[in-house]
Parts: C-alpha cells; structure tokens; sequence
C-alpha cells in the first residue's frame, strides 16, 4: 500500500502524475464470479495508492480511471459478527470510485468492513458530459440507480450479507435514495426486507443544487432573452447534471411523499462550505414513518474542518461521522483536524 501524506497541492498532483504507469495499478482485485462480463462494464480494475489529498487523488484518478481505491472490492471478504453489513460506496458526477474514495475507502476497511464499490453512469454518446467514456455519473439518475441495484445484490450474494451499508457523495446520495425508493433497496411494505440497514450521504444534492447559483441562468436567459440554453449545457454537464437542479422532474419524484423510506438509518453530513450542493441545507432530510435520520454539518464541533464539496472525502472527521453511524458504541469518537479545500 502507498500514502501519499498531505502536501502542497501542486505537489501532490505532480507526485500523483509522477506515480501512473510505474504499476501502483497493477494488483488485481479478487475476482467474484462475475468480473469481467459485458454485464459488469463498470467493475474496477487493479488498485491504485491510497492518497490522503484530493488533489493528488483526483489527477492520479484521471490518469487511471478504473482503478479501485484500497480497501475495496476484495470479493472473498466475509462480514463478522461485529460488521455484518458490506460498505458500498457510490461516487457523485464527474468522478470515479477511485477519485472520490482513495482515501476513505481504506480507512473504513482498516475498521473492519468489508468495501466495495464500482464505477457507474458512463455513457460515450453526445449528451452524456463532456463526452468522455472515463467521465463518472452523467447519465440519467435512473439508469444510475438500475446499476446500484445490480451491484449491491452482487454484494449480498457474494458475501452472503442479509444488508448492507451505504455511503453516497453528492450525486451518489441521491441515486442512493433512488435506488431505495424505486429500484428494490428498500421496501416500504415490508422493511424486513430491506436490503440497505444505514445510508450516509456527504453533500448529495437531495433537494436538488443551484450549482452556485449558475442553475438560476438557464431560467434567466430563457426569460429575459429567449434563449434556451438547456440543450448544451445538458450536453456540457450530463443528463444527471441537469437533474440535480432545484426542481427538476426526477427529483420532485424522489421526493414525493417524503424524504425518506421506513426501516432505513439516515445520515446526511452538509458542509458549509459546499460551493456546489449550494445552498448546503437543502442536503438535509426530514424524517418519515420507522425511518431515522441525523442531520450534521460537517463543522459543527470542528471549525478547523475547512473541507469543501469534494476534499469532505478526504476529511478525518468525515470518515469518523460514518464509521459513528454503522456503529456508534465502537466508534463513539469524532476526529477533529485541518482538511483543505481545493477550489
């Protein structure tokens, strides 16, 4: 395993660029049955170093966008009794499972979990964000959600779990909940039989975003000037960038009837200085019938904590607020440390 510590941020993306094709990516995952098939697309290929800055993680990611980050997608992994439910974790736009999840995605391991995660909401058509087959998360909410679906009930089969965990960054909550509501990762009928016990999202859009107040121009422009500017900023964006503004059809869906989904432990962390699920406080959920939610803000206790959207995931007192959640008599404690932000 390589950690990169914390550095100077053009460091750490020169060190990070310094790193590709020297093999770090090399150390194949334990395959699960399934690996490799047209119907698995989107599994992860190989390792890549565990970074403690984004920074670093983010340029290391474009470079090797299949990877997977330490500490996941080991398929012989066995839950215990003391972590009976697998993590899986779902990255947010334009990002990557390793890109969003270099650096927390070891620390839960080392906790004991089994991890897992995988790369979804590619699509190499015109519309589908900056047209890129390695760009993450731009298709449609919806397709995203059918994927989760897929991947976690190739967890529970292989680990022979009755649940798992999950954790979502931006985007990655929302198709989360997606999937709870619509997809079969939870059932309101019957909560038993829900497949997902705790859901912990960081910055999810989940009553949709003004993107800093840029998602208020495509209104104005339309209003004022008579332009239609939607068609190719969905085309710059992704179709799942245009869903998570304020408003928007598959949100009001999501959202109808209440936040939440009974029988599920909710945990949704909002930053204050998110520059992009702005304004932060609509991340927050109001709970719904046998259903548990704890709202936090990332700083609440931790002023120190400077973290924006994206370097949350690589912030100590993040990773502390989700283990505290899958078990709080174990990890009572919440870390408290500097984390710079990026943008």
């Amino acid at each position: 395993m390589v950690r990169i510590l914390r550095s100077p941020r053009w460091v750490a993306v020169i060190i990070a660029t310094s790193l590709v094709g020297l093999g770090l990516d090399t150390a194949m995952a334990a395959a699960d049955p399934g690996q490799g098939s047209d119907s698995h697309s989107s599994d992860t290929v190989g390792y890549g170093p565990e970074f403690t800055d984004e920074a670093a993680a983010v340029a290391y990611g474009l470079a090797n966008p299949d990877v997977a980050p330490q500490g996941a997608n080991d398929w012989g992994c066995k839950p215990d009794a003391a972590h009976p439910n697998p993590v899986v974790l779902v990255h947010g736009t334009w990002a990557s499972a390793f890109s969003a999840y270099s650096y927390m995605s070891p620390e839960i391991a080392k906790a004991g979990y089994c991890v897992f995660t995988f790369n979804y909401g590619r699509a190499n058509v015109p519309g589908a964000g900056l047209v890129q087959p390695t760009i993450g998360a731009t298709g449609y909410i919806e397709d995203s959600a059918a994927q989760v679906a897929v991947f976690v009930d190739r967890v529970l089969a292989t680990t022979g779990a009755s649940q798992v965990n999950m954790i979502g960054h931006s985007q990655g909550g929302v198709v989360a909940r997606q999937y709870l509501k619509f997809n079969g990762g939870a059932d309101a009928a019957n909560p038993g039989q829900n497949k997902v016990n705790k859901l912990v999202t960081y910055g999810a859009t989940n009553h949709g975003t003004t993107l800093a107040d840029l998602g208020k121009l495509l209104p104005f422009f339309q209003t004022a000037m008579g332009l239609n500017l939607a068609a190719p900023t969905e085309d710059l964006i992704g179709h799942a960038g245009i869903q998570q503004l304020i408003g928007s059809p598959v949100l009001t869906a999501l959202n109808d009837g209440g936040d939440t989904m009974p029988g599920v432990e909710y945990t949704i962390v909002g930053d204050q200085y998110d520059e992009v699920s702005t304004p932060f406080t609509r991340t927050f959920l109001t709970a719904g019938p046998d259903a548990t939610v704890h709202n936090v803000l990332l700083q609440d206790g931790c002023a120190a904590d400077t973290s924006d959207h994206n370097s949350m995931l690589f912030s100590p007192r993040a990773v502390s607020l989700a283990l505290n959640a899958f078990d709080p008599v174990a990890h009572p404690t919440l870390a408290c440390s500097t984390n710079p932000w990026l943008l």
